[in-house]
């Protein structure tokens, strides 16, 4: 039974075979993929493990000092993930320029959802329309891919949405939470 305040763990053996997947296609990047791909898969890995931390185990990484580790590696991952933005526009990969961006707004209000849960939770109507505008447009990308046969292309976005889509629900059921409490 989880804590008063705390997130009890929402489907943790479906997250598991999701990060267990785009741990593979971190690798498969690394190995096989250019560098702005590798870096930016691994980054995303990162951003995705800190925010599933914070979210699933919210009263255990409240401390400052972990907060703000957190926080910093997070900052580091994003200056990445912006790194490799600029790569996809420098190398006029349009759709993994979209998508990055796309991502990046997505990071932007998730930061935001667990800096503030209480605005959230207020105006929770507001933060669920623009989530599923940017997951839409997200999954708008999906097909795209899976139209031009770039298969893995798909696969991987398809995994990376529903990995923050999870991320994302948690996100607004402990904003939700903390509210009543």
């Amino acid at each position: 039974m989880a804590a008063i305040g705390s997130v009890p763990p929402r489907h943790p053996g479906f997250k598991a075979a999701v990060f267990a997947l785009l741990a593979c296609n971190a690798a498969i990047y690394l190995f096989t993929g250019a560098l702005r791909q590798a870096l930016d898969s691994v980054a995303w890995l990162t951003l995705l493990a800190l925010f599933a931390l914070e979210t699933g185990f919210a009263d255990r990484f409240r401390a400052n000092n972990m907060a703000r580790a957190i926080h910093g590696v997070r900052l580091v991952a994003a200056a990445a993930v912006c790194a490799a933005a600029v790569g996809y526009v420098k190398q006029r990969e349009w759709l993994d320029t979209v998508n990055s961006g796309l991502w990046i707004a997505v990071v932007a209000l998730l930061e935001f959802e667990v800096r503030f849960p209480g605005t959230v939770a207020r105006r929770r109507a507001w933060f669920a329309a623009t989530a599923m505008a940017l997951y839409g447009g997200l999954a708008v990308l999906v097909v795209v891919w899976a139209w031009y046969g770039e298969w893995f292309n798909a696969y991987d976005a398809l995994l990376w949405l529903v990995a923050f889509a999870m991320i994302e629900m948690d996100v607004l059921q402990t904003s939700c939470e903390e509210i009543a409490i």
